[in-house]
């Protein structure tokens, strides 16, 4: 291994190792206490008992996914040196940012400079992406070490195609679970949150995208990870559309600066939310059949060619809607995609790629990916599994598209659930908003 491999991260090598790699710090991996034993990779406790091994060693359960840790292992790690070559140009990325983008990129860039911790709250399809490519390059320009990260790999499947054409001249680094490759260093890193679980102190300044989504949001071995993972005076910006509690209380306590921005790219209002009932759906969609609520608006879709998202509560609901969807309408062309999904990657490039008509798919979809010029359908939206905030980002998913910057979003539900109301109120909140934020900028 180089010793590049080890720069500001922690690498796991089992510790009878360690003569090949002298110089580098050796770092133990457990606490072993009375009672409990502390993984100091994601910082979780479990009983001694059952995180026991033979001869009095211990491991870690809770992140097995990234490599068994024990106390028969050491982390290996040296110190980030910042040993970056410049380049020039650091950004290439030839798009133009409006009058506010380009007030919260400033106020973004500042923020990267002065390394502080900073919320970035925008409406989905605000362009939160492009507004952080000015405080990056600057970064980049400076010798700092930047990672970009997101709880999904969709989201970092998409991300990185675009920091490629905005970054042409920087190597950049794609980690997630499902990527072959192997780790490569470098200044710019782009990774899924559990990849950051594997990094000590390396990075000057983190970006967190999608800090409300699962698994993120109140998962306190990723928000240990973010914390292990940023140099001891390195920067934070957390970006979301729907910042909960947690995050709201930091900004309160000013332990996060924050900044705001409630109107989308193209300054156009988040599309409404229309809710119909169709009580009952599961059990006509168990004989075949779909709702004529549902029916009638997949006729129009079908009928004009309008592409589509159908968001279904479980994965069991997948194949029914499929199955009727196909049954009346044989020429309809769908897929269906979920979480653990083997073929999930391809299945969402067809969907981008114009390829089928309608993508069938559980909360996976609700956030992270774009397909320009689509409406989209949400049934059995009252169902507990969709939170408020999952509901936000679902619908946030259409009008995204200068061309096309409004579009059709339908929820069917048994009942108005509380959860249905909040999104609702939380898109109006946002739209009422964005419509003064117009004004204000019009009378300017």
């Amino acid at each position: 291994m180089k010793a590049s491999d080890f720069y500001g991260r922690r690498v796991l090598i089992n510790a009878a190792h360690h003569e090949e790699l002298a110089g580098v710090q050796r770092l133990p991996t457990m606490e072993v206490g009375r009672h409990y034993v502390r993984c100091l990779r994601c910082n979780q406790l479990s009983e001694r008992r059952v995180a026991a091994l033979p001869h009095q060693q211990f491991y870690c359960r809770h992140c097995l996914q990234l490599g068994r840790v024990s106390t028969l292992d050491q982390f290996y790690h040296l110190p980030e040196p910042n040993q970056f070559q410049p380049v020039v140009p650091v950004l290439t990325w030839q798009g133009q940012l409006s009058a506010l983008q380009a007030r919260i990129s400033a106020e973004v860039a500042r923020g990267m400079r002065a390394h502080e911790h900073r919320l970035l709250w925008a409406v989905t399809g605000a362009g939160k992406t492009e507004m952080i490519f000015a405080g990056i390059a600057a970064a980049l320009q400076r010798g700092e070490r930047v990672g970009v990260a997101s709880p999904r790999v969709d989201v970092c499947l998409e991300l990185f195609p675009r920091f490629q054409k905005a970054f042409a001249n920087i190597p950049i680094a794609l980690l997630h679970g499902r990527n072959p490759a192997p780790y490569a260093y470098r200044q710019l890193t782009i990774c899924t949150t559990h990849q950051l679980l594997r990094f000590y102190h390396a990075f000057d300044n983190l970006i967190v995208d999608e800090v409300d989504a699962f698994p993120y949001a109140s998962n306190e071995a990723l928000i240990f990870a973010t914390r292990q993972a940023i140099k001891p005076s390195g920067g934070l910006l957390l970006m979301t559309a729907t910042p909960g509690p947690a995050l709201m209380q930091r900004v309160r306590h000013h332990e996060l600066a924050v900044s705001y921005l409630p109107l989308r790219y193209h300054g156009c209002l988040l599309p409404q939310i229309r809710t119909k009932l169709t009580i009952g759906w599961r059990e006509r969609l168990g004989k075949g059949r779909l709702p004529g609520t549902v029916a009638r608006q997949v006729q129009d879709w079908q009928a004009s060619g309008q592409r589509f998202l159908f968001f279904v509560p479980h994965v069991a609901d997948l194949r029914p809607v499929q199955v009727a969807l196909g049954k009346h309408w044989p020429t309809l062309s769908t897929l269906t995609v979920y979480a653990a999904d083997p073929k999930r990657l391809e299945k969402v490039s067809a969907m981008r790629e114009g390829k089928v008509q309608a993508l069938i798919t559980t909360t996976i979809m609700e956030r992270g990916v774009t397909f320009p010029g689509i409406d989209l359908g949400v049934l059995g939206a009252d169902d507990p599994v969709f939170s408020a905030s999952a509901l936000v980002q679902i619908a946030g998913r259409v009008g995204r598209s200068k061309k096309r910057p409004t579009g059709k979003v339908i929820f069917w539900v048994d009942s108005i659930s509380r959860t249905v109301l909040a999104a609702k109120r939380q898109i109006a909140l946002m739209n009422r908003k964005g419509q003064k934020l117009r004004h204000e900028v019009s009378i300017v």
